[in-house]
């Protein structure tokens, strides 16, 4: 991964509370893991960046080896790498999405993410 990459990876995770590495846009996910994500982010009401890694291959390689993770999505809270779509739905049906959130003064709808939880039992 080139330098310019690895800055520009770690100035957005720096800059932006959270961050979803993706396939396509939160507007328009390009994959089933990365609109499953962004489904659970946008009905919690989680403020995210969403960075399009189907723009750039330099990003969407540089990213993999950032993390050391071999998928996308990757979603980023306050700078620490949380993990891909399954992590991401695992914690938000176990509560631990919630904690979190709370634990990095991330603001999200709690009531919707209890709402995930109640549906899913």
């Amino acid at each position: 991964m080139s330098h310019e990459i690895k800055t520009e990876i770690e100035t957005t995770i720096k800059d932006n509370s959270v961050v979803l590495f993706m396939k396509g846009t939160s507007e328009m996910p390009q994959c089933g893991f990365s609109s499953k994500v962004v489904n659970i982010l946008n009905y919690i009401d989680v403020d995210y960046k969403d960075i399009n890694v189907l723009s750039n291959d330099e990003i969407r390689q540089g990213i993999k080896d950032f993390s050391d993770w071999p998928t996308i999505p990757q979603l980023y809270v306050e700078g620490e790498f949380v993990g891909g779509c399954d992590i991401i739905i695992e914690m938000t049906l176990s509560g631990e999405l919630d904690k979190l959130l709370t634990d990095n003064k991330v603001s999200f709808n709690k009531d919707a993410a209890q709402k995930i939880r109640e549906e899913n039992n």
